[in-house]
């Protein structure tokens, strides 16, 4: 009786497997997400709250405030995030990457211009979670790192 029930879960899994997938999204899907995504994160003001990870502890959350000029697709999950940062525009390449529906920046090893690298020397990592105008995730800068989370608003177009 056990085999024959291991036998049937076994069959299950093998032919109901792929239909209980989720299916990649299509050329068509992967257009849309993408222009989302663009228009999230165009003219966009991510304001939320980090908090350092040390040693697997979290210390004091504190606030934050990012803004997004834009991002543009290079090619494949290439992409360029242009950042308002220190009274200029820098463009940052990131790699995005899809969960079902939900946009993953990747940031890896990123040396940032400017006097010691712009942060002693550090390179930059991140794991960026966007979904529904809300972002979460990771980042790490040499000895020190992180756990941010927020939302994203667009600014809103003058009125005529």
């Amino acid at each position: 009786m056990k085999s024959a029930l291991s036998l049937f879960l076994a069959a299950l899994c093998l032919y109901a497997g792929p239909s209980l997938r989720a299916a990649d999204p299509t050329p068509a899907g992967a257009e849309e997400l993408e222009a989302n995504f663009k228009a999230t994160m165009t003219a966009a003001t991510m304001s939320g709250r980090w908090c350092p990870l040390k040693d697997g502890v979290m210390g004091a959350e504190k606030d934050d405030k990012y803004t997004i000029v834009g991002v543009e697709k290079v090619s494949g999950s290439s992409w360029i995030m242009n950042a308002q940062m220190r009274g200029a525009v820098i463009p940052i390449p990131v790699q995005v990457k899809w969960a079902g529906d939900t946009a993953v920046i990747i940031v890896d090893k990123l040396q940032l211009p400017g006097p010691n690298g712009y942060g002693g020397g550090a390179s930059y990592s991140a794991r960026l979670l966007v979904h529904d105008h809300a972002y979460a995730g990771t980042w790490s800068g040499g000895d020190h790192g992180g756990l941010m989370s927020g939302v994203i608003k667009n600014d809103e177009k003058p009125k005529p």
